[in-house]
């Protein structure tokens, strides 16, 4: 068979554009260096499920889609940017009092301060007497591994009375909880409260009472589950469909869990020695397992977050003086590391850490710790430079 030249050429032109191409173009990342991602094993219907809850989290909200009167931003994933750690440049307030007697100051506004506002209204302003604190966004992945543990199990990690004498007395936040979320199976009531786990104090129940909150309170949305406009009080239609939040839930909960990098490097595993040696372990688990979840490929799965997921006075350094739910002013729940090494792509570069974002270094967050993580700090700071090394650099391959 014959061959014409200019096929020759031709061929030979597509070869050299591609040998260009994968030469010029940049590296794709690894799996393990990006946050944002569905778990193994969903289904077709699942996946597909997974993509729209995705672009509902990035979705811009306008004055015509219902944004405001007033907010606190204009989308999921400007507070969450690649499903990340917020910074202090996107953050929120979160205002009431300093007792668990229930926040007085529903009636003006809280307990989320909404800082902007769409033309012709003003953003509100924090009342007098109010206590507050500032927060920024935790990362979003992982979480339906966190929110298939068992009541049963955070019960069993739980020594509110510190009976071992450890000097860790971590507890549930028993909550009350909204009467649209669906109760997890084989959930324990106390008193007619249940375990709430999602939250810096952990005051929302399950990812459906924190979507519906953050739809409400961040952007100022109204749905059928937080039907109560911000600004005026008032029962709005909802201004995104029931089917949407959803979506976003089940997104929220598909999300990959982190992936450790360096796991043989062997500093990080010195690293990992001194964590548990030091006691950083006993508040910031490395394991947990989930119960049965409805999503099949979450249920009875051991994962790495380093959370107890429980409720811990970490000392008068971190007293904010304010409270949510029947969490006290210095308890906070312990937020999961992993996933820690990548904050700074999320956050500009830079560390912004603790709850509020005021330690710019994963040395300067340990030693703001007290309360019953007092004495890990001083184990911490009795450690010598080359150990301490080795152990920040295993929480950055977390």
């Amino acid at each position: 068979m014959k061959i014409s030249f200019n096929l020759i050429i031709g061929i030979f032109t597509v070869m050299l554009l591609a040998i260009s191409c994968e030469k010029t173009m940049p590296l794709s990342p690894v799996e393990n260096e990006l946050l944002d991602g569905p778990i193994e094993g969903l289904t077709i219907e699942q996946q597909i499920r997974f993509l729209r809850g995705d672009e509902a989290f990035s979705d811009v909200f306008t004055i015509e889609k219902g944004l405001g009167p007033i907010f606190v931003a204009n989308q999921c994933a400007s507070c969450h940017p690649g499903d990340g750690k917020g910074s202090p440049f996107v953050r929120f307030t979160r205002f009431g009092q300093s007792d668990t007697l229930g926040n007085q100051y529903l009636d003006f506004g809280a307990p989320q301060l909404q800082h902007k506002a769409i033309p012709g209204f003003e953003p509100e302003q924090l009342p007098a007497g109010a206590t507050f604190t500032n927060l920024i966004a935790p990362a979003v992945t992982g979480l339906g591994f966190l929110d298939a543990v068992s009541d049963a199990d955070l019960i069993a990690l739980s020594d509110p009375n510190d009976i071992d004498g450890d000097g860790i007395s971590g507890r549930p936040h028993w909550n009350n909880i909204p009467d649209y979320v669906e109760l997890r199976p084989n959930s324990i009531s106390k008193n007619g409260k249940y375990i709430s786990r999602f939250g810096k104090k952990g005051a929302a129940y399950d990812l459906l009472h924190q979507t519906s909150g953050a739809y409400n309170q961040d952007i100022g949305i109204t749905t059928l589950f937080e039907p109560f406009d911000p600004f005026s009080g008032l029962v709005e239609d909802p201004e995104v469909s029931t089917q949407t939040v959803n979506d976003v839930v089940f997104y929220l909960k598909t999300l990959k869990a982190p992936i450790p990098r360096d796991v043989n490097d062997n500093d990080i595993l010195a690293g990992n020695q001194i964590f548990s040696q030091i006691q950083c372990a006993s508040c910031h688990m490395p394991t947990l397992q989930t119960g049965y979840s409805p999503i099949e490929v979450l249920s009875y799965k051991v994962f790495y977050p380093y959370t107890d997921l429980l409720l811990h006075d970490m000392g008068q350094g971190l007293n904010d003086d304010y409270t949510e739910g029947f969490a006290l002013t210095s308890e906070w729940r312990t937020p999961p590391l992993w996933g820690l090494g990548l904050s700074k792509d999320a956050q500009g570069g830079s560390y912004f850490l603790m709850h509020d974002g005021r330690s710019l270094s994963i040395q300067s967050a340990i030693l703001i710790h007290g309360g019953e993580a007092e004495q890990s700090k001083i184990n911490y700071s009795q450690l010598s430079e080359t150990e301490k090394q080795q152990l920040i650099k295993f929480l950055e391959s977390l």
